[in-house]
């Protein structure tokens, strides 16, 4: 059973923190695993659109990226990344403030396309948005122009006798 390297995920978390555009948004990465990942926004005045509610790029945004998130682990090659090609969602209600916590499931890992979903809930739960992606699995790419991270995934422990 694979069991990911918990140095990988904190050079992931830092890599997201200092990227452009996730902290344009003030996305912070709170679970990353196989399968599935959580990503939490603190509403603040940058998120809102014209009449006080969050606006719904923000929401797509957060459901892109915790869709790739939720996808990431189950690629085994280390010198693969994803780029989504296609993003749906529906807003089902509005965002007024507080957290938006963004929630991903991979739902089908191919060689070449993955599918994961996702759902944007306000902290107590409500739902907001909820939408789906497709990704393509792209051979030698690496984030950050070719930082080097931690291996993804470390060998199991052997159980002591």
């Amino acid at each position: 059973m694979k069991r990911i390297n918990p140095d990988h995920v904190r050079a992931i978390k830092n890599a997201i923190a200092g990227s452009s555009f996730p902290a344009l948004l003030s996305m912070e990465p709170v679970d990353l695993g196989i399968g599935y990942a959580v990503i939490q926004i603190d509403v603040q005045e940058k998120h809102r659109q014209l009449i006080g509610v969050v606006h719904g790029g923000v929401l797509a945004a957060l459901i892109d990226t915790v869709t790739f998130w939720a996808v990431y682990y189950e690629i085994d090659d280390p010198d693969a990344w994803l780029v989504s090609v296609d993003l749906k969602l529906n807003y089902l209600a509005p965002a007024a403030g507080g957290r938006i916590i963004g929630r991903g499931t991979s739902k089908k890992i191919g060689a070449r396309i993955c599918y994961a979903t996702a759902a944007a809930t306000d902290e107590n739960g409500d739902l907001l948005a909820h939408g789906a992606a497709t990704l393509m699995v792209v051979k030698g790419k690496r984030p950050g122009g070719g930082e080097s991270f931690p291996p993804k995934f470390v060998e199991p422990s052997t159980p002591r006798r």
